[in-house]
């Protein structure tokens, strides 16, 4: 398998308040994860800025012009209570979407059978038209309508094991047919959606809440019994993972206690169906996860599978 890890500076530059869990910190601790020899034959690219045409593909102009009204020109400016904006944070958003296009380019042209793109701010709480939840843009819903208009994919599913339910790809394919959207997550919890009988107009949303304090054994019941059937049924042409690791024991967000080995195991069940389906296509994106040890643990061992194949 060939992996590669899309990454640039300008993620540490999207900056937020003293204290907030969502902080450059984040990847600072993951690269130093990433100087273990483990990982050395993984392909580190810097992530393409992305323009504002790729955030037409899932959101209209005005949520666009929205999100670069509150981008400040020197501190910090808010959406709402939890969504800060620095400088730089435009840049960044807007980085993070072209590592996520660039990596849908890859696994379509063969240049990587998978791709890890580590970027921030994370984008699954992004609606249609509201910036929410750390989240400016939906990166995997972007990724999914690039992988369909320029590649010709006719059905990509994003699984989303973030521990938050990722409301704003669920909003963005509510209606469409040709995009399966399967998460498993707390709830109760922010964001408040992700019942089970949120269905979608087609049945192509599948949600798996799992109670708090629950871990491991629950987690991975609800993958065998809920969304590996409908990736089975749905035989994707791409996988995207929203791959957030604050279900981790120690995240301080939720109370989920999952250990680095249950994301490693879920890694290698969508290797396995990319592999019958997808011809091994898996494009994952950096989504949450506070606890810096818990994150650069959950992360490594995930790219570490997706390197193994």
């Amino acid at each position: 398998m060939t992996t590669i890890l899309y990454e640039n500076p300008i993620f540490l530059e999207h900056q937020v308040p003293e204290g907030h869990p969502e902080r450059p910190d984040r990847l600072r601790a993951l690269n130093l994860a990433l100087e273990h020899e483990r990982f050395s034959d993984l392909v580190r690219l810097k992530a393409p800025q992305g323009n504002e045409d790729l955030v037409l593909l899932a959101h209209p102009e005005e949520h666009l012009r929205a999100v670069m009204s509150v981008i400040p020109e020197e501190g910090i400016n808010s959406f709402e209570a939890d969504t800060h904006a620095s400088p730089a944070s435009l840049q960044a958003a807007l980085t993070g979407i072209g590592g996520a296009v660039a990596a849908v380019d890859a696994v379509f042209t063969g240049k990587a059978d998978n791709v890890f793109v580590a970027s921030r701010p994370p984008g699954h709480h992004a609606e249609k038209t509201k910036a929410m939840g750390f989240c400016f843009f939906n990166n995997a819903a972007i990724a999914a309508r690039h992988a369909q208009r320029v590649h010709g994919a006719e059905r990509v599913a994003i699984v989303d094991w973030d521990v938050h339910h990722g409301n704003g790809t669920q909003d963005i394919f509510y209606d469409d047919a040709s995009v399966l959207f399967c998460s498993t997550h707390q709830m109760p919890l922010y964001p408040g959606t992700g019942a089970k009988d949120e269905t979608g107009a087609h049945n192509t949303i599948v949600n798996a809440p799992l109670s708090p304090d629950t871990g491991s054994e629950h987690f991975r019941e609800a993958f065998k019994s809920r969304v590996l059937p409908a990736l089975e049924r749905f035989q994707p042409d791409l996988v995207i993972i929203s791959a957030g690791f604050d279900a981790h024991h120690r995240d301080p967000l939720a109370q989920i206690n999952l250990v680095g080995d249950d994301f490693d195991w879920a890694t290698g069940r969508l290797l396995d169906v990319a592999g019958k389906h997808a011809g091994n296509r898996i494009v994952s994106l950096l989504e949450g996860g506070y606890d810096l040890v818990g994150l650069a643990e959950s992360a490594g061992l995930h790219i570490q599978r997706l390197m193994r194949g």
